[in-house]
């Protein structure tokens, strides 16, 4: 069927509301538009959905939520046991426009298939999402979220038992099942018969999962110590990470916690912060503010979902400068290990795990501590299968995981990126420095006078619509099919096709180039947002050399870009 037969059934068939059809007669003259919305059903992806909030097969809204939830919940019935299924599964959402619709639809969806649904009172984190689905044993979990996306967005994001994000086999059988409906009206609808499925959660949960992340502190000598006096930052962008990083923080210790009015309260609309991604400087700008004002050394910030945290930290000339997560990650690992080590409690069987898009500067540190480092495919959910196979296993023992996009999780109590979590230890990490007479910026440099100095820089073409999703499969099979002997006048040593299936791992559709100076370049298109990405890593003696080289190979990128097609790199 096509675009245009689809979009006419929405208009007409009597399942869909009102509102959607007014929704949708109000395009009625925008073909474009009807095009993007209907072309085709909205991607269930690796974990979930993500799309802008809109009537449409293309789009997430109640009825592309219901549609993915009666396949989640078909998939269960078909392959668990009466007992597994019976366990339910647990709902968590953001403060997103329509979250708690979506929750709700979810849910009702859930229990009209017998299958309970436990759902919180409000907004939850991801991380606490992760966790409960372990502490009440559930078959599998769902968040709410779209994690960092612009204002327009919502997702839907899918775990399984272990607490991790669903693996590709499980996402691609659950994939099918949502494929295999195409009529809506045969979603199951709840009744007062099953309504006693949906079943409310407690604040018991929420005290659980902050004893858990205050069971990481690693110097609660050095809390004890300056924790009234040091002075953080934090704001949670309007997001779910108000109320529990305020706990965590208070309970360990930390007194001086100011947190920026403008975004303390959740807002669909983030305070009017076009982006709010910790990753980027603008979405800081009023924690830096503040963070001048108020003379504190440390602004925290996490997005929506709290699952990433963005620091910026005073540098040497009093101004305030964001880390990028491959810089958190490195400090975080050498905080970990030496913080384990003073307590002698650092294992010998340690190991740290990074994707293979995270740059090497916390691995070095790991290997120079004789820590083994293990590499997996972008996504926290493969650090969340390695977790789950060493306990398995009982082999090795999970020291630390983190990846370049600012997600990072201590302790094995969630199997996701913990904002909360990572959030105490920055901020007991910078405490720590601060004890020392030190910043955590000079702290920094310390790491990279001893190991190298490391610098990244990731680029992001954002193609959009049904032209550029074939755009972004045009410029990454240019790339895969050109043999390319050197960037930046390096040679390239190695060519490593993620596609293959190699290094033990899953095929992926990553491309890494290695240069003869130990830089390296990563392809990949995103698997959340319509971007094909660039990540570029290299090493120098001192920051002049490695600007040079990370300057060097994004001009050659640039002109190899050119030759490919008229694009622009932001």
């Amino acid at each position: 069927m096509g675009y245009k037969n689809n979009y006419e059934t929405w208009l007409n068939n009597p399942y869909f509301d009102v509102e959607t059809k007014e929704e949708l007669n109000s395009i009625k003259d925008n073909e474009k538009e009807i095009e993007d919305r209907f072309y085709k059903n909205l991607e269930f992806g690796t974990a979930g959905l993500r799309g802008i909030i809109a009537a449409g097969t293309n789009r997430i809204n109640k009825y592309t939520v219901r549609r993915a939830t009666f396949g989640l919940a078909n998939y269960i019935i078909k392959n668990t046991t009466e007992e597994e299924k019976n366990r339910g599964v647990v709902i968590a959402h953001d403060n997103r426009h329509m979250s708690r619709e979506f929750c709700i639809e979810t849910a009702n969806t859930l229990a009209a298939c017998g299958i309970k649904a436990y759902i919180f009172d409000g907004l939850r984190t991801t991380p606490e999402l992760s966790f409960a689905v372990r502490k009440l044993n559930t078959i599998a979990g769902i968040v709410i979220t779209a994690s960092h996306n612009p204002p327009e967005y919502n997702g839907y994001k899918v775990y399984w038992e272990d607490g991790a994000q669903v693996m590709p086999e499980i996402a691609n059988a659950i994939t099918d099942e949502i494929n295999s409906i195409d009529d809506y009206s045969k979603i199951p609808t709840i009744t007062e018969e099953n309504k006693n499925l949906v079943v409310m959660l407690d604040e018991e949960q929420d005290t659980a999962f902050i004893e858990a992340v205050k069971t990481q502190s690693i110097r609660k000598d050095v809390i004890e110590k300056v924790g009234k006096e040091f002075k953080i930052v934090y704001t949670p962008l309007c997001g779910t990470g108000n109320v529990p990083i305020k706990r965590a923080l208070n309970e360990v210790g930390f007194e001086n916690v100011l947190i920026v009015p403008e975004e303390e309260m959740p807002d669909p609309n983030f305070a009017g912060i076009e982006y709010p991604n910790p990753e980027e400087q603008k979405a800081l700008t009023r924690g830096i503010a503040l963070a001048k004002t108020s003379g504190s050394d440390l602004v925290i910030a996490t997005d929506p979902d709290c699952d990433r945290v963005g620091v910026a930290v005073k540098t040497v000339s009093g101004e305030y400068a964001l880390l990028t997560g491959n810089q958190i990650g490195g400090l975080l690992t050498n905080y970990i290990i030496e913080g384990l080590k003073e307590n002698n409690k650092l294992k010998e069987d340690s190991v740290l795990i990074k994707t293979i898009v995270t740059s090497e500067f916390g691995a070095d540190i790991a290997k120079a501590n004789d820590i083994d480092v293990l590499n997996v495919l972008t996504g926290f959910k493969f650090i969340g299968e390695k977790i789950k196979s060493f306990e398995e296993t009982n082999k090795n023992t999970y020291l630390f995981g983190y990846e370049e996009s600012y997600g990072y999780l201590v302790g094995t109590h969630a199997r996701d990126k913990d904002g909360v979590v990572a959030s105490l230890l920055i901020a007991e990490m910078a405490a720590y420095y601060y004890s020392k007479g030190m910043s955590l910026y000079e702290g920094l440099l310390e790491l990279y006078k001893k190991y190298s100095f490391f610098k990244e820089k990731t680029i992001s073409i954002t193609l959009k619509g049904k032209e550029g999703i074939e755009k972004i499969q045009e410029i990454i099979s240019y790339f895969r099919n050109t043999k390319i002997e050197s960037i930046n006048d390096v040679k390239v040593v190695e060519l490593k096709d993620y596609k293959e299936g190699i290094d033990n791992l899953p095929k992926a559709d990553v491309l890494k180039y290695f240069l003869e100076d130990e830089s390296w370049i990563a392809v990949r298109p995103s698997g959340t947002e319509p971007k094909l990405k660039f990540y570029i890593a290299v090493k120098g003696k001192d920051e002049e050399e490695a600007n040079a080289k990370l300057d060097g190979i994004k001009d050659s990128l640039d002109k190899i870009l050119s030759n490919v097609m008229d694009l622009e790199t932001v």
